[in-house]
């Protein structure tokens, strides 16, 4: 197995487009946190032409709604929730310039159309896993909309932070790609 590449987030063009399908990062720097709610809030902001609380230029979101955190811990459970219910919205934020997305799960041909068309990879975290990712998560603020609860919009510090690259900015699937050796002709 390959050695994991060590990124930065935000992305800028070049590292979007280094990712390769089935390149395993460790992600560090400041990745945004959202699920369902607020990326509807965030797109129904954008309809009413006002702007964002947040500039998505180059930002990478992950989909993850985590549970409390207990004292003296930064954030609880951190797992990634299914990507399938952000595809709905996540062509208009990419438009916006948003340049990685964390999740779990398949998306559709809409969304993997849009991420050729912006250059954005989509990467998954291990499900089930959200008490060890939350340990890569140094600082968590809520930037938006903290009525929404854990579905808020907020900003997190991590630190190798651990994904795998299942849609790279080509298309290339890495869930297709890792079936296919097992697939009766």
């Amino acid at each position: 197995m390959s050695q994991a590449k060590h990124i930065r987030a935000p992305f800028d063009e070049e590292t979007a487009k280094s990712l390769k399908a089935g390149d395993r990062v460790l992600i560090s720097g400041t990745i945004l946190a959202a699920r369902d709610a607020a990326h509807k809030k965030m797109v129904e902001t954008l309809d009413k032409g006002e702007k964002l609380p947040v500039d998505l230029e180059g930002q990478v979101v992950y989909y993850v709604g985590p549970s409390p955190a207990k004292p003296g811990h930064v954030i609880g459970s951190a797992g990634p929730t299914t990507s399938g219910r952000m595809d709905a919205y996540a062509p208009r934020l990419m438009a916006c310039g948003l340049k990685g997305m964390i999740g779990k799960g398949y998306r559709k041909k809409e969304v993997v159309d849009a991420m050729e068309k912006y250059g954005v990879p989509y990467m998954a975290a291990v499900g089930g896993a959200g008490a060890l990712i939350a340990r890569t998560i140094k600082k968590y603020t809520v930037l938006a909309w903290p009525e929404l609860g854990p579905e808020a919009l907020a900003e997190m510090e991590v630190e190798d932070f651990p994904a795998v690259v299942v849609i790279d900015c080509e298309g290339n699937d890495y869930y297709e790609a890792g079936q296919k050796p097992y697939r009766k002709i």
